[in-house]
C-alpha cells in the first residue's frame, strides 16, 4: 500500500494481540489558498520567528515549553516528550462493547481505516472484524497518537474496519444550554403530515459524489475572471434578510414546496360535478347516482 501508516501497533482483545495498521480516511477537499499580500509592491507577507532584544532566531535552537507561572516555563525537548511511556502509544486495548447506537455521532471526530499489519495478522482480525458485524457492536478504547491520547471506537468496515476518533465528554458543549428556550409546542397533525410528504418525496440513497463545495467552484471563477482582467461587478445584498419573513403560512409553503401533489386532489372534484348536472333531468336516478361519484373519488385519492 502506498500511503503511509498513520499508527502502528496491536489491538488487544483479552489475550488476543492483532498486529494492526492505521490510516488516514479522509483528505483534504478542494480548497482555495491565499497567501497576504502587500498591495503597493505585490510582495507576499513574510514572517520570522523573533526573540525580543535578540531579533530573528535559527529555528534548530526552538524547544517547546510550559509556561507554569507568568514569564516561566518548563523546557523540553522532543526526545522527552517522547519518552513518556504510556501503553496505548503500541497497543490499542479493547475494554468495553457498546451497540452502535448508542454513542451519540456529536462525538465522532475523525475515522480511520484499520488493516492488519501482514498475512499472519489477518486471520484474528477478519475474526474480530465478522464477531462486530454480527453482534453488531463498536469496540471501544484508548489509543496515543501525536502528542495526546484519544478516546477510539472501532467496527467492521467491508474487508476492513474502521475507528473513530471520539471527543471527550468536555470537549462537547451541553446540548440543553441551547436549546432550552425553545418550547414544548406540539406540531399540527395536518402540517406534520405535510412535513413527512415532503421528506419522503425527496428520500434517497446516500451518494456522497453528489456533493460538491460550490463555493470553491464561484472563487476559482472569480479568481480566473480577475486573471483575464475583467471588471467584477459586486452585488449588494445588505436588502436580504437571510432569516426570512418572521410570519409565515406554514400550511402554503408545505403544499407549494409538494407541489401540485398536496393538491392533486381537489381539481378533480369540480371537473367531475358539472358532467353529472345534465342527470337532473331524471329525478330517480340522479337522487341515487349523483352523490355516489363526487364523494367516493376524493375518498379515493385522499388515501
Amino acid at each position: 500500500m502506498a500511503a503511509r501508516p498513520y499508527w502502528r501497533g496491536q489491538i488487544r482483545l483479552a489475550l488476543v494481540s492483532i498486529p494492526v495498521e492505521i490510516f488516514s480516511a479522509t483528505k483534504s477537499g478542494a480548497a482555495v489558498a491565499f497567501h497576504q499580500i502587500y498591495e503597493p509592491t505585490g510582495q507576499r507577507i513574510k514572517y520570522e520567528k523573533t526573540v525580543p532584544g535578540i531579533g530573528p532566531v535559527d529555528v534548530d535552537k526552538i524547544i517547546k515549553g510550559f509556561e507554569y507561572a507568568k514569564g516561566e516555563y518548563v523546557l523540553l525537548d522532543d526526545k522527552e516528550i517522547e519518552g513518556v511511556k504510556l501503553e496505548s502509544k503500541k497497543t490499542l486495548e479493547l475494554t468495553q462493547f457498546v451497540d452502535s447506537h448508542e454513542i451519540d455521532p456529536i462525538y465522532f471526530d475523525k475515522p480511520y481505516y484499520v488493516v492488519p499489519a501482514d498475512d499472519l495478522a489477518e486471520e484474528a482480525f477478519v475474526v474480530l472484524r465478522e464477531a462486530l458485524k454480527r453482534s453488531h457492536k463498536i469496540g471501544l478504547g484508548q489509543l496515543a497518537m501525536r502528542g495526546r491520547e484519544y478516546v477510539v471506537s472501532i467496527k467492521g468496515c467491508g474487508r476492513g474496519m474502521v475507528m473513530e476518533t471520539l471527543r471527550y465528554a468536555d470537549e462537547v458543549h451541553k446540548a440543553a444550554s441551547y436549546f432550552r428556550d425553545i418550547g414544548e409546542t406540539k406540531p399540527d397533525d395536518d402540517l406534520l403530515d405535510l412535513a413527512q410528504t415532503l421528506i419522503d418525496k425527496k428520500t434517497g440513497a446516500f451518494d456522497a459524489s453528489d456533493f460538491h463545495d460550490r463555493y470553491v467552484d464561484a472563487l476559482k471563477e472569480l479568481i480566473e475572471e480577475k486573471r483575464k482582467g475583467k471588471t467584477i461587478k459586486i452585488e449588494d445584498d445588505k436588502a436580504a434578510d437571510p432569516r426570512g419573513s418572521n410570519v409565515v403560512d406554514l400550511m402554503a409553503a408545505l403544499k407549494k414546496s409538494l407541489g401540485s401533489s398536496a393538491t392533486a386532489a381537489k381539481p378533480d372534484a369540480p371537473d367531475e360535478a358539472p358532467k353529472k348536472k345534465p342527470a337532473a333531468k331524471k329525478p330517480a336516478k340522479a337522487k341515487a347516482e349523483a352523490p355516489a361519484e363526487p364523494t367516493k373519488a376524493p375518498a379515493r385519492k385522499r388515501a
